[in-house]
């Protein structure tokens, strides 16, 4: 088997590509045009399966001969910072619109079944737990929006029987990996721990709750789909656990005890509570070992000669 991840070096892809799970794995092309600069994912790689390096934009006419070499695509490539997304409509627009285009409309040209991450983000502000079953998504951001376009563009082929794939709607990610990023909850929150910084917290956020996901249910998730070949043409919610803002700091402040909280103003998210399931996950086989406690302590342990006293004690 041969596969194809876009957006390979990122937090998600440089775990992934470390903790590949599929016996019949042979090659895996790693596609990613450098855009974060994150060479260092590329460092120390397995010695097997076979990986090719393509620095490459997702829009290239080359990726038809990736993707034609490939049975599996996994379209990690995207704008993922939702905050900023509203400053960058036109990139978002052209990444995680005609970029995902471009990738599933040669997915489907060549039989490639596919993996779509999307986001728990496309759900909005609800009252409720929700499931994947609701219909009144509220996406509060551009980056959230385009995963709703993407999620519908890829439904109309596999009404169409031109495309098979599944669907993520991922938790926040959190956990170390070589090519994470800091922008997001727990991840954002650690940083600035560890390098002596407040947290910076979204007002009347502090006690919301949302959903997280730890980089290795993440991993595991698209291991299990290729391995069993879950591709149903179904959206699935992939979540670790709902937890508030205060929950997370608090498990940060075990380890850097002297963390302080300042509040401030975003444009989305100040309104933004919701709960997600992932039984339906779990009812398909995927199984869930992500743990908040450890996965921010190995984050802190990495970045533990920042600046900032840690309790190291307790790594």
């Amino acid at each position: 088997m041969n596969i194809c991840i876009t957006g390979a070096l990122g937090h998600i892809g440089s775990g992934l590509i470390r903790n590949l799970n599929i016996p019949s794995l042979k090659k895996v092309h790693l596609v990613d045009n450098f855009f974060t600069q994150r060479y260092a994912s590329l460092f120390n790689l397995p010695n097997k399966p076979k990986f090719i390096f393509h620095e490459m934009d997702i829009l290239s006419e080359e990726m038809s001969d990736i993707i034609k070499d490939s049975d599996v695509v996994i379209h990690l490539a995207a704008i993922t910072d939702a905050e900023s997304s509203l400053q960058k409509k036109d990139l978002v627009e052209t990444v995680n619109k005609k970029g995902l285009k471009h990738v599933v409309d040669l997915a489907s040209q060549h039989n490639c079944p596919l993996i779509f991450p999307s986001t728990t983000s496309v759900y909005g502000s609800q009252s409720k737990l929700v499931d994947e079953k609701c219909n009144d998504l509220q996406p509060q951001s551009p980056y959230a929006e385009s995963k709703i376009w993407a999620e519908r563009y890829l439904n109309s082929l596999g009404q169409r029987g031109k495309l098979k794939y599944s669907i993520f709607r991922l938790g926040t990610i959190f956990g170390y990996s070589i090519g994470m990023r800091f922008h997001t909850a727990v991840n954002k929150f650690i940083f600035q721990g560890v390098t002596g910084r407040e947290a910076t917290v979204w007002k009347t956020a502090y006690n919301q709750k949302r959903p997280y996901c730890d980089l290795n249910d993440a991993i595991a998730a698209i291991n299990y789909s290729i391995k069993n070949s879950v591709f149903d043409n179904e959206v699935y919610n992939i979540i670790t656990v709902n937890s508030t803002v205060k929950g997370i700091l608090d498990v940060v402040k075990k380890y850097v005890p002297h963390l302080q909280v300042k509040f401030v103003e975003s444009k989305i998210m100040n309104q933004l509570s919701y709960e997600v399931d992932n039984a339906k996950s779990i009812r398909r086989g995927f199984s869930y070992r992500g743990d908040l406690n450890k996965s921010i302590r190995k984050t802190v342990k990495a970045l533990q000669n920042i600046n900032c006293e840690v309790t190291k004690i307790n790594l």
